[in-house]
């Protein structure tokens, strides 16, 4: 049983996290979310999609812009080698605006925009929109698992 104490604020237990020791942590995922995002940012500008893989659940969902479903890590390494045989496609960036973990920070939802840039006739094309992403530790490690892309932004060139 906890033990309990008293402080300004009423009784407290001793084994429940502090305020402070519950915002570091939570801040430590969110950073580490945020520095595996910008790596598949990094990935997909150098268009190397197998190197994509650890940052994928072996069950991941991705609704893309288009409202297209890819489901498996198969499906989506495969989706964005093809995107990337394209000489026209650029990159996608993905910018994070929000993250926030569950109470036992096994999965969190990350929330931003994307922009997609690729050669078109007229020089350089773009298309943009929001996105959320649910991430899950696995083995220490966060995982994708499941994106959705809505587009708000049609081709621009």
């Amino acid at each position: 049983m906890d033990k309990l104490e008293l402080d300004a604020r009423g009784p407290t237990s001793q084994h429940t996290p502090s305020e402070t020791q519950r915002k570091a942590a939570v801040s430590a995922a969110e950073t580490a979310i945020r520095a595996r995002r910008k790596l598949t940012n990094k990935l997909i500008a150098a268009h190397e999609a197998a190197r994509l893989r650890p940052f994928l659940a072996a069950d991941v969902k991705l609704i893309s812009g288009d409202g297209a479903l890819i489901l498996g890590v198969d499906a989506v390494v495969e989706a964005f080698a093809g995107q990337f045989a394209d000489p026209a496609f650029i990159t996608y960036v993905r910018t994070t605006n929000d993250v926030r973990l569950d109470r036992d920070e096994a999965r969190a939802a990350e929330a931003g925009d994307w922009v997609a840039r690729w050669r078109g006739a007229a020089g350089e094309a773009a298309m943009s929109g929001t996105y959320l992403a649910v991430w899950r530790k696995v083995t220490g490690q966060w995982v994708l698992e499941s994106e959705l892309y809505v587009t708000l932004d049609e081709p621009t060139a």
